[in-house]
């Protein structure tokens, strides 16, 4: 309901504005027709990974009661976040892969372009509060359980998707509102930035300006408070006296630091660095990194350093598999 709503605004408001352009051409990964069928497969597999691997997280914290807690809680939530981020782009590019003229209308462009956008912002946000809530754990242990409360938790998780999908409409909307009368081809698998502002007739400096200091300003604040929080939650586990806390400590904050890592350092290589001198080939392979191999290796990381998920996960599967029998 509310896509089609949408779609309908975009299009006539952008007819008054005398745009040829209806629908553009995703180029994704050319090759011949063997190797499409190839990476469809490939991705195939990878995408029913992903949503199983992501679901059966989100199933162990709502049925497994010791997962009942604010860590487990976000971890929860962003494993919904991910399966979300990764079908914003896998589906039309599995579409693609067998489609021969690989075309997504106008109004499915700028939605793709709204969502992945919004969902990235919010999986920026979801990783600063994980960090957030880490530095209380182990540095605040004592006021942790009278701050981070279940009421709290919640509250920050709502502001992670408000603030996640309400920082672009109205910026994309206008880029959605801009000429677009010459070539419709963008040479990558998604619509991004980049290749919408290349294709424009006309130019938007300053919507422009404002897009990429907002996205910036995102990925640098969230990336420091992380950043410094998990210098503070170092120096406290290396205060730790017991061998066992510290592993403790270590395991839980593995998990999270390496998603970061995966997450950030490829998403600066595609909006905070130049890349113009960066092929395209290259730049497509990066996006693909953090926009779908990211949320398929969440589960697995988060499963085989975390022995509480681990246990939990047993207990799901081995409830599944005797409720089969029976």
């Amino acid at each position: 309901m509310i896509i089609s709503i949408i779609s309908t605004v975009l299009r006539p408001m952008n007819k008054s504005r005398t745009t040829t352009v209806t629908e553009f051409v995703l180029l994704g990964f050319p090759g011949s027709w063997e190797t499409q069928v190839v990476l469809f497969s490939l991705l195939l597999v990878i995408y029913i990974l992903t949503l199983l691997g992501n679901g059966a997280i989100i199933c162990a914290v709502t049925w497994d009661q010791r997962l009942h807690t604010p860590m487990y809680t976000l971890l929860g939530n962003f494993s919904f976040l991910e399966i979300w981020y990764v079908s914003s782009t896998v589906p039309n590019m599995l579409a693609s892969f067998l489609s021969k003229t690989k075309a997504i209308s106008f109004s499915g462009c700028f939605l793709q372009f709204y969502f992945f956008f919004s969902l990235g912002t919010t999986e920026c946000l979801f990783l600063a509060v994980m960090a957030y809530d880490r530095y209380l754990a182990i540095c605040c242990p004592l006021h942790y359980p009278t701050i981070m409360t279940g009421r709290h938790c919640a509250t920050l998780v709502s502001l992670c998707w408000l603030a996640g999908f309400l920082g672009y409409p109205v910026l994309i909307f206008l880029i959605s509102q801009l000429p677009y009368c010459g070539s419709n081809i963008i040479d990558h698998f998604l619509c991004d930035m980049d290749p919408l502002m290349a294709l424009s007739c006309a130019p938007a400096p300053i919507t422009e300006l404002v897009f990429y200091t907002q996205s910036s300003l995102v990925l640098f604040l969230s990336i420091t408070y992380i950043l410094t929080s998990y210098t503070l939650v170092l120096r406290a586990v290396l205060q730790v006296p017991s061998a066992a806390g510290r592993r403790k400590a270590f395991s839980t904050c593995g998990s999270h630091l390496t998603v970061v890592s995966l997450f950030y350092g490829t998403v600066m290589v595609m909006y905070v660095s130049p890349t113009y001198g960066i092929p395209t080939l290259m730049q497509k392979i990066v996006t693909l990194v953090y926009s779908v191999m990211t949320p398929f290796l969440n589960p697995l990381i988060y499963s085989l350093r975390n022995k509480d998920m681990r246990c939990a996960l047993k207990t799901v599967l081995y409830g599944m598999r005797s409720s089969q029998r029976s």
